[in-house]
């Protein structure tokens, strides 16, 4: 039977010397950011900005949660074209964090759930942040719409 270690795990006790382990993984603090919008009559291709999270943000998980905003509607969350840490511009990912899911009856459904999904990700962005957002698809869509994102920065 074999002893395995974390990644983390082996930064504090199995190097020598020991190295730090990162605040966004171990005694960092979590934060919240939440937005939200009322749509009105929002045209499918619609993409909503709600809000930039900064360079360094590890990224745990998250919800969108939605009235019924129209019959076959759906929203995606991904993240709007920004520069990374580098300065090079990265391209827009509407999906990034959540394939189109419908919205035709209210509902909370996870964003960031798994690691394809961007869980445990950590934002490569400039001082600007990386934009969040949420892109319309299938139809007209009028209601309110929240989005909440955790995360760890120091």
């Amino acid at each position: 039977m074999a002893t395995l270690y974390s990644n983390q795990k082996t930064k504090w006790s199995q190097n020598v010397p020991s190295e730090k382990i990162d605040t966004n993984e171990l005694s960092g603090r979590v934060r919240v950011a939440f937005a939200d919008i009322t749509l009105a009559s929002a045209s499918i291709s619609d993409v909503v900005e709600f809000v930039n999270l900064p360079n360094g943000a590890r990224l745990l998980d998250g919800y969108l949660t939605n009235a019924t905003l129209g019959a076959s509607t759906t929203l995606s969350v991904g993240y709007a074209s920004h520069k990374n840490a580098a300065g090079t511009t990265v391209a827009a990912s509407a999906s990034a964090y959540l394939a189109a899911t419908s919205t035709a009856s209210p509902a909370r459904t996870d964003i960031l759930a798994t690691i394809a999904l961007g869980a445990g990700s950590v934002v490569d962005a400039n001082q600007d942040g990386l934009p969040i957002t949420a892109t319309l698809a299938g139809g007209t869509a009028s209601g309110v719409v929240q989005i909440a994102i955790r995360y760890v920065v120091d």
